[in-house]
């Protein structure tokens, strides 16, 4: 979103730095700006789905599906039973598209000249860009860009491998390394997927309004605004919580947020407990000051993806909501805490617990291998009927109605779920 600084900001500076909220109005103004304070009024449309995604700026993506997955998951928590299929079909439509972002991401189409600078000079991209393969490999690059301008569209599948491998990424046919190494570089693009598998084409295809000479804009503005977004999605934010959002690198003296609450984009406020300065964005100013008189009251109960903005980052996860989250599918299994893929508990503002979930499709049973409340939460009715209501809408929304808790640290707990499932 193209920023312009605020000449109407109801609020000076002085008194800006005398403003001081608590650390759980932080807390309803952050869910507020990811829209997790309260849940979904009406049926949602396809067109909720894209301003979800323009809201948070970036939807994650993810291919673990031992429940829905990670994009549709994160849509779910904040629009309810909606149809999973409109976001292929945004991305499509080309409302959307995919790049790097916070790591493979959906992205909305209008904030695609920011990352075409990436696409241009992607030597900073790290281990998704490898420019000795690409030197090395040069004439297969250039060969599976030749097939997709000669025959079309196309998927990794497309290609069959004769070496008769296969394996991790770094064991991909050569084919799909080109491919990517052409997405990277910006020379083509996600047209659309199917079974979630990229299709790629040309990016003047995918994006044929776009001209590199006429759109582009300088960088330093691309990145600005990037800041001013992230702090927007954030709702109100340490400096150190900025950068990680969209992946930026160290930010520049002109982009800092204290820099650009001289300059109008965002705004200073006092937070208890913290050392230094906060930061909003000036459309939150309702947001903030409602939270400030105790007026913003956070209703919903959901469950989080992993990849979900509100815990991607652990350490902002563990300074807001004290909750200190990790995946552990990558950890042995002897070795996990709390599961495979434990999906952290939203409950009114706060973050309680987590449940480790998979979907049997073809069952129609959701199994709830453990529910793990975190340390000091008290068990009560409410938030036993809150979890069952929770849990009860997660199962439907992945048409596994039944539902089979196994174990929960609390025998208590247990019980009163499956009194109120059954």
């Amino acid at each position: 979103m193209r920023s312009k600084p605020r000449s109407d900001l109801s609020i000076s500076n002085a008194e800006q730095h005398s403003m001081t909220i608590s650390l759980s109005a932080v807390r309803n103004i952050h869910l507020a700006a990811q829209g997790l304070l309260s849940p979904a009024k009406t049926k949602a449309t396809k067109e909720d789905v894209l301003a979800c995604i323009r809201r948070m700026g970036v939807l994650q993506i993810d291919t673990i599906h031992v429940v829905a997955r990670s994009p549709y998951l994160v849509l779910w928590s904040r629009l309810g039973q909606y149809t999973s299929s409109w976001l292929d079909e945004l991305l499509a439509e080309g409302q959307l598209f995919e790049y790097w972002s916070h790591e493979a991401s959906f992205l909305p189409i209008e904030s695609f000249s920011r990352y075409r600078h990436q696409m241009l000079k992607p030597e900073g991209l790290g281990w998704k860009y490898n420019q000795t393969w690409l030197q090395e490999n040069r004439t297969q690059v250039k060969q599976v860009l030749q097939h997709i301008k000669k025959f079309g569209a196309c998927r990794s599948a497309d290609f069959e491998r004769k070496d008769g491998k296969g394996g991790g990424w770094w064991d991909w046919k050569p084919e799909k390394r080109s491919l990517e190494v052409l997405f990277t570089t910006g020379q083509v693009m996600v047209s659309k997927r199917q079974g979630f598998q990229r299709v790629y084409d040309l990016t003047e295809r995918v994006h044929p309004n776009w001209n590199d000479k006429r759109d582009m804009r300088p960088v330093l503005d691309e990145q600005r605004d990037q800041v001013i977004d992230a702090v927007r999605a954030l709702g109100v934010c340490k400096a150190s919580w900025i950068a990680d959002y969209f992946r930026m690198k160290k930010l520049a003296p002109d982009i800092t947020p204290e820099y650009l609450c001289q300059q109008g984009f965002l705004k200073q406020i006092e937070v208890e407990g913290w050392a230094g300065s906060a930061f909003y964005h000036p459309d939150h100013e309702a947001l903030v000051n409602k939270a400030k008189q105790g007026k913003l009251r956070a209703t919903h109960t959901c469950l989080l993806s992993p990849f979900d903005p509100v815990v991607w980052d652990r350490k902002r996860a563990l300074e807001l909501f004290n909750f200190d989250y990790r995946l552990e599918c990558y950890t042995p299994e002897a070795k996990r805490q709390f599961g495979y893929f434990t999906l952290p508990i939203l409950r009114k503002g706060q973050l309680i617990g987590r449940v480790d979930a998979k979907a049997h499709r073809k069952l129609k049973e959701m199994e709830i291998k453990s529910v793990h409340l975190e340390e000091g939460v008290e068990i009560s009715e409410s938030l036993c009927k809150d979890l069952a209501k929770a849990l009860s809408a997660f199962a439907k929304w992945h048409e596994t109605p039944g539902i089979r808790i196994e174990r929960c640290d609390q025998k208590i707990l247990k019980k009163g779920l499956i009194a109120l499932l059954n």
